[in-house]
């Protein structure tokens, strides 16, 4: 039951090990949105998963194998920030509160509203979109990062910290003149105007 099209447009990626109860999801998240990819076991969608697809996890709690919160877990320490929704039949408070606390968007008792589940979808698209765009930008600083010399990493931050060039060119032994040198050429180098763009660049980093 798997479809791959590996394209920008978000997946709603469906674990159940019941057939019925994933063909029912699959159908029901179908209404709203059209790209959706059945898997019967966590191992079988880490198989096919690749992480530059982007999407959410509708995902059943108890699976025989690697169980829906193992599954969670596995993804946290890869680095996998897919967004979960959980689905269970026989879930408790203890269970939900752990799952939620991971990180997962919503825990959903069977049978769960379709309107809750549509809503869950929707806004697990949004935070996926908001971490791949925190991520990029995260990825272009650090391009420009590595661009800089030894010197001018040194510059860089002591700049961040606060310092002007005088206490900067004291700290390092150096002339107040290349001080600022190694600020004008990583200011180019980092794409910044001002030391507050030059902060922000770092905290993104």
């Amino acid at each position: 039951m798997i479809n791959r099209n590996i394209d920008e447009e978000p997946t709603v990626f469906v674990i159940d090990d019941d057939p019925a109860v994933l063909k029912s999801v699959v159908s029901l998240v179908e209404v709203v949105f059209p790209r959706v990819e059945a898997f019967c076991s966590a191992a079988e969608f880490l198989e096919a998963y690749q992480d530059d697809r982007p999407g959410c996890i509708i995902l059943d709690v108890a699976m025989p194998g690697m169980n829906g919160l193992e599954l969670q877990r596995k993804l946290a320490e890869e680095k996998t920030e897919l967004p979960i929704v959980f689905i269970t039949g026989h879930g408790n408070v203890q269970m939900a509160v752990g799952a939620m606390q991971a990180g997962a968007v919503n825990f959903l008792e069977k049978p769960f509203n379709e309107q809750e589940l549509w809503e869950s979808i929707r806004k697990s698209f949004d935070l996926d979109t908001q971490r791949r765009r925190r991520k990029a930008r995260r990825r272009g600083v650090e391009q420009r990062m590595a661009q800089l010399t030894t010197g001018e990493r040194e510059v860089f931050d002591l700049i961040v910290e606060g310092k002007y060039n005088k206490q900067i060119a004291a700290l390092l032994g150096l002339s107040v003149r290349t001080v600022e040198d190694r600020r004008s050429r990583l200011m180019k180098k980092m794409n910044a105007n001002s030391v507050a763009e030059l902060v922000q660049l770092a905290l993104t980093h």
